[in-house]
Formats: structure tokens, C-alpha cells, sequence
């Protein structure tokens, strides 16, 4: 399987898409980090006339960008036409939390041979950051630099074919996130992340495969019915 190139956002296009700038690249773009982030919630509906005003643009692009992010699964579409931010099952949570430990370990393990401290001392940057969005109660805020920690760490794997892999299971995960994120009461930053960083400066690779595994397993969990 090919995948594209990365984005300057950090995020992966799927394939056929149009060139930057395009109407409905843009909106592709705008929407697919609104999802990814948890900006919506679980099951949170959407039109398509919503989604072209929103972005000042026709029912044309709208339509395309909605079909791309279906096909991503970051949108369901019924039969009816109607559309929503995925609303997860247990089934489905525990293979996506499965797909990220197997991929983001893997991740984690590549990038270790290149964990210079300029590299940790941007994740602890990063992590002083959620801890301020923890303060200030800001859900999108704290998952959008959570998934800057990991996403940082991964660039250091070169291997964007996994890290393009990861990205799109984050995206159908997002709303899950924001809904997790309500339900853990976050006071602190993750633990694990603790962890993360202490087993890059040590060059542990075990520790850093369990702490990583732990890291993106452990919360989805508590979702589990």
C-alpha cells in the first residue's frame, strides 16, 4: 500500500486529493482536525448545508470533503444521508486501541536510536502544555497536545507509512477521545508520558515499549462497558 506524502500540518491526505488550496481541500483539511481533535463529540450530527456555511463554500466541495472523511471513517453516513462523528462500540474501541499499540510501539522503538535531548526536552515542552490546558479545563486543547507528544516522538521513526496508519486511526478515535477525556476528570498530565521520557533519556527500549503501550491502551479501557 502507498501513502501519500505528509502534510506541513502534519496530517496525511488520502489519496486523489486535490491540490492545496482547492475549496474542498480546505474544508477536508478544517474538518478532518476538528474531528481528530475532538471537537466533536460522539454520534454529533452534521448537514452538508452546515458544513458549506460553515467554511463559506458551495454543496460541491462540501460533499467531496464529506466523502473523503467517510471514507477515512472519521464520518458515518447512513442510509438516509445523514451525517455524524463515529459513535463507537465496545468491539471497535478495543481493536482501535489494539491497532495503536501495535503500530505506535513500533513507532516508539524506531525513534529511540534518534532521541537526541533536543527531541526530550520537546516533549517535556509539550507536556508542560497540557498541563496548562488541564488547568484551564480545555478538552480539545489537551488532545490536540497529546497527540503532538506521541506525533513528535513518531517523526523521529522515518516512517511515515506506520505514522500515516496511526494518524488515521487517532482520526476515527477523536470523538471517543473528547468523550474519554470528560470521564477521566484529567487533573495531571498522563503518567505514562513521564514514563515515555524517562525511558528515552535511560535508552530503554522495553520500558519505552511498555510505557507507550500502557499510554495508549490504558484510557480507552475505562470506555469499555
Amino acid at each position: 500500500m502507498n501513502f501519500p506524502p505528509r502534510s506541513e500540518a502534519g496530517l496525511v491526505p488520502a489519496p486523489g486529493t486535490a491540490p492545496t488550496g482547492s475549496a474542498h481541500d480546505r474544508v477536508y483539511r478544517g474538518l478532518r482536525s476538528r474531528i481528530m481533535h475532538g471537537e466533536l463529540r460522539p454520534g454529533q450530527a452534521l448537514t452538508l448545508r452546515g458544513v458549506g456555511a460553515e467554511y463559506n463554500v458551495s454543496m460541491t466541495p462540501a460533499r467531496e470533503a464529506v466523502r473523503r472523511l467517510s471514507a477515512e471513517g472519521a464520518l458515518t453516513v447512513s442510509s438516509s444521508g445523514r451525517l455524524a462523528a463515529p459513535e463507537l462500540g465496545n468491539e471497535r474501541i478495543e481493536e482501535l486501541a489494539a491497532l495503536r499499540a501495535l503500530i505506535e510501539v513500533e513507532l516508539a522503538s524506531r525513534a529511540l536510536p534518534r532521541a537526541h535531548m533536543a527531541l526530550i526536552d520537546r516533549l517535556q515542552s509539550i507536556n508542560a502544555r497540557i498541563t496548562d490546558h488541564i488547568a484551564h479545563q480545555d478538552a480539545v486543547g489537551y488532545i490536540r497536545s497529546n497527540l503532538e507528544f506521541h506525533r513528535t516522538l513518531y517523526l523521529r521513526a522515518q516512517a511515515p507509512a506506520m505514522l500515516a496508519m496511526a494518524e488515521t486511526v487517532w482520526l476515527q478515535l477523536g470523538p471517543t477521545m473528547r468523550a474519554l477525556y470528560g470521564k477521566l476528570q484529567q487533573k495531571e498530565p498522563p503518567r505514562y508520558h513521564r514514563l515515555i521520557i524517562s525511558a528515552l533519556k535511560a535508552g530503554d527500549e522495553p520500558g519505552l515499549r511498555l510505557a507507550v503501550r500502557s499510554d495508549v491502551t490504558q484510557g480507552l479501557k475505562m470506555l469499555l462497558a
